[in-house]
């Protein structure tokens, strides 16, 4: 009995005897004679072959199958990369791949995983824009540098460009790290500084300090950092490092309170914690205290200080003149009348130190020695008295408040009862008081004014007595001032009868 196979133009045959190969068959008609041939035909439309037991066949039959077979084989510590026309695919470690010849150009490279986890970079260009199995892909963008880590160890920094590794039996990770940014969280600093000297020489900046130092790093002249002692930190090179020893360099160098105090708000931001700060106005003067002990006086300006290690306490005195008001006072006079009284006073610290290191309360202390002094001014004196003269109260207080702020460095300027705040009842018995002396001083100013009238008036009849001619005029006088209030006046007589004739008066 006579077998006929067909094999298509875009396929390829293995004949079998009885299960055993035999060869393989190219397209076309073939004929056998038997009935125990069998045929396996593969499409190569599908480069890589699947072939059953291929493991033995190489082992029995390795000539012929690599004539039409390209066989990949990768040990445990291999991977292969394979090229099937226009694209890659990757075999990975511990496999056997058979890739059929001819019909699609095939090709491979293979590559040991313990000489280089990185894929070369001809290959990198080649396998971009394909995901394969077992390999992954990296950018460094130009302003990047990347750290390469295996199994989270460091290996190397890598430049800008593109990259690829083998990750099959280990970790593979690419950190991305941005020269922009001149202090970047650098990943396991202690551990790139101990054991990756080479890197920390080639890329970066390193700042250590000794437990008596502090830094301020500066990118392009702007303050970026501040570094506490005995800490260690990266940069990327290119930064500027300054170190002040804090045990002989206490206070800040006015240039420096310009920068960081006075300066951009992002250099006070990152130096505030390591500051302690005291702005003296004009007319004011600072006290500085280091570990509780006084220090100095501080003039009118910005100040700042180290507070690393030290405690540090500022006060600020204003030395201007200043007031201070004791009001709605309720006490009692001599003769037992509640009053209520407002009291101001000026004052001013002439020596800041005294006064702080003797009153913990300036404006507490002088409040309750004004209470005491009004109190005691006013309680000596009958209503009347106080009325009479409050200039006297403020000499007592004056007084009494000078010699109890002497000691401690405050002169009081000025001091005065603004306000005397009487009783209704009181008030109304001093305004009846008051309106009968009132009463009384007019009726005598009234008195004396008639009198002096009167006095006037006999005065002037004796001198008309004794001169005809002041009569005379008197008369015209009084002619004088009726013609201004009428339009005409007829006199019948002689002027020598004017005041003793009829006068008629005709108004027209």
């Amino acid at each position: 009995m006579w077998k006929t196979i067909h094999i298509q133009l875009n396929q390829i045959g293995i004949l079998y005897y009885r299960g055993d190969f035999k060869k393989f068959l190219q397209p076309g008609t073939h004929t056998y004679f038997g009935q125990h041939w069998q045929v396996k035909t593969y499409d190569l439309n599908q480069p890589e072959a699947k072939i059953d037991n291929l493991e033995l066949l190489l082992r029995n039959y390795p000539n012929e199958l690599q004539e039409h077979l390209l066989i990949v084989r990768t040990q445990f510590n291999e991977t292969a990369l394979v090229r099937l026309g226009q694209t890659w695919i990757s075999v990975l470690p511990n496999q056997l791949r058979a890739f059929w010849r001819g019909f699609i150009e095939v090709e491979f490279h293979l590559f040991n995983l313990d000489e280089n986890l990185e894929l070369p970079a001809e290959f990198v260009q080649k396998v971009r824009s394909l995901a394969l199995t077992g390999l992954k892909k990296f950018q460094i963008s130009e302003y990047e540098i990347g750290l390469l880590y295996v199994q989270n160890n460091f290996i190397r920094s890598l430049e800008p460009g593109e990259y690829a590794f083998w990750s099959v039996h280990k970790d593979v990770a690419v950190r991305n790290l941005s020269r922009v940014i001149s202090h970047p969280e650098f990943p396991q600093e202690d551990v790139l500084v101990e054991k990756h000297p080479e890197f920390v020489t080639a890329y970066c900046e390193l700042v250590q300090l000794l437990g008596h130092q502090i830094a301020i790093v500066r990118d392009r002249g702007k303050v970026i950092a501040f570094l506490p002692p005995t800490s260690r930190k990266l940069f990327w090179q290119g930064v500027a490092v300054e170190i002040i020893d804090i045990n002989t360099h206490v206070n800040l160098e006015p240039s420096l309170v310009a920068e960081l105090v006075a300066g951009s708000p992002e250099a006070l931001s990152l130096s505030a914690k390591y500051l302690h700060m005291c702005e003296v106005e004009p007319q004011h003067v600072g006290l500085l205290y280091i570990n509780q002990e006084f220090q100095s006086q501080l003039p009118p300006g910005i100040h700042a200080w180290w507070k690393i290690g030290r405690s540090f306490q500022t006060e600020v005195i204003d030395l201007r003149l200043q007031n201070i008001e004791v009001s709605g006072q309720e006490i009692l006079s001599k003769d037992k009348v509640p009053l209520r009284l407002n009291l101001t006073a000026g004052y001013r610290i002439q020596d800041p130190l005294r006064a702080k290191n003797g009153l913990s309360d300036i404006a507490g202390f002088l409040y309750k020695e004004l209470q005491f002094a009004l109190r005691s001014a006013v309680g000596e004196q009958t209503l009347d008295a106080l009325l009479e003269s409050k200039g006297a109260i403020d000499r007592s207080i004056s007084e009494y408040i000078r010699t109890k702020t002497a000691d401690y460095g405050i002169e009081v300027d000025s001091v005065g009862v603004k306000d005397i705040i009487l009783p209704g009842e009181i008030k109304t018995i001093l305004s009846k008081v008051v309106e009968a002396e009132k009463s009384a001083q007019a009726n005598v100013v009234r008195r004396r004014e008639e009198t002096a009238a009167t006095r006037s008036m006999l005065n002037t009849a004796k001198v008309m007595e004794d001169n005809p001619v002041a009569l005379r005029l008197k008369e015209l006088e009084v002619l004088e001032r009726i013609a201004e209030k009428i339009d005409k006046i007829q006199v019948n007589g002689s002027l020598d009868s004017v005041l003793t004739d009829l006068i008629r008066m005709n108004r027209e």
